[in-house]
């Protein structure tokens, strides 16, 4: 009977878990869910047992939080239990801000104003094409590849329009909608930045709140032709603004006065030299400022040492230097 109790005993499955209620003084902020435990740590069960120690210690800490949270009010939301948490009482540091929300678009301004849902949640990605027999998704690469086999052949009814490409025209409105949305797309980042754009036509004082700056986009858009606006018509009492000519490449500069004295000649030629000076380019090209000199090599002939050039062609009779002891062959005779 003994042996069958002590048997019983050892198969006995042990029940490892603990009471949920932990009598101990912690500073909870349910706000945040932390825990601060400011309690003296026992050094003898730490030494001996340092993982076992600090397990029960966390667990201890979580389960106080556990039931702080239990006490607050809770709602069922979706079958599931909600609880309602403070006002974080304890102030994390965070490495960056908190992103906010994305503003809205004006078209998704517009659909929350009149109640307009999108479906895309329900919408399948894949349609099938009774013309093709198969398959092809809603947008994509794929998408243009299956159109492209199906509008292989555009039919023409209009007679004035036989001689167009179809096929070009068609690739054009797709860029001018592409361009279009990108637009606007600009359009709703400059709205969300509080930035003011232009309307169509005219620019108005907002963005030009100067005469000079108006005056000088005038002229820039006259002179941005093939021809720098030569052939470009003039408003009524319309001059170039002044300093354009130095941001307008082959646009024709006034001559400078002639200087009336000496001082204002030599102040001109000492501004035309610190301008020099203070330019970074180099002025002077590397190979023509100084010339470069090779030392010639000499070779022993005999005891006798003699220049010898690298490159230099031997001199013919009566060509060539007319020093006698290097002239190869006599003088020549007629």
């Amino acid at each position: 009977m003994d042996l069958v109790n002590s048997i019983l005993n050892d198969t006995q499955e042990k029940d490892l878990r603990k009471s949920t209620v932990v009598n101990k003084d912690v500073e909870v902020d349910l706000g945040t869910l932390l825990t601060l435990d400011y309690n003296n740590l026992d050094l003898k069960a730490f030494r001996s047992q340092p993982e076992q120690y600090l397990k029960s210690l966390t667990r201890d800490n979580v389960q106080i939080l556990i039931n702080k949270i239990w006490e607050l009010p809770t709602e069922r939301v979706d079958e599931t239990i909600v609880a309602k948490l403070p006002k974080q009482e304890f102030v994390l540091p965070r490495s960056r801000q908190i992103p906010k929300p994305k503003p809205l678009t004006k078209w998704q301004q517009y659909a929350k104003e009149k109640g307009i849902k999108s479906n895309k949640k329900n919408k399948s990605k894949l349609k099938w094409d009774e013309e093709l027999q198969k398959w092809i998704p809603t947008f994509g690469y794929k998408r243009n590849k299956a159109m492209e086999q199906k509008e292989w052949l555009v039919e023409i009814n209009d007679e004035s329009k036989a001689m167009e490409d179809p096929f070009a025209a068609t690739k054009a409105a797709k860029e001018e909608r592409k361009s279009k949305n990108e637009l606007q797309r600009l359009r709703n980042i400059a709205k969300a930045k509080n930035i003011k754009l232009p309307k169509v036509g005219l620019p108005t004082r907002e963005h030009f709140p100067d005469s000079q700056q108006l005056s000088q986009a005038m002229t820039i858009a006259r002179t941005s032709t093939a021809s720098l606006g030569k052939f470009q018509d003039r408003l009524p009492k319309e001059k170039d603004a002044k300093g354009i000519a130095k941001q307008v490449p082959g646009m024709k500069r006034k001559a400078e006065e002639v200087p009336q004295n000496l001082q204002d000649e030599k102040k001109r030629n000492a501004n035309l030299a610190d301008n020099i000076l203070k330019n970074k380019t180099k002025i002077f090209r590397e190979d023509f400022s100084v010339p470069k000199t090779k030392v010639a090599k000499t070779e022993k002939k005999k005891g006798k040492k003699v220049a010898k050039s690298k490159g230099a062609k031997k001199p013919k009779g009566g060509r060539g230097q007319r020093d006698m002891r290097l002239r190869a062959g006599g003088r020549k005779r007629r």
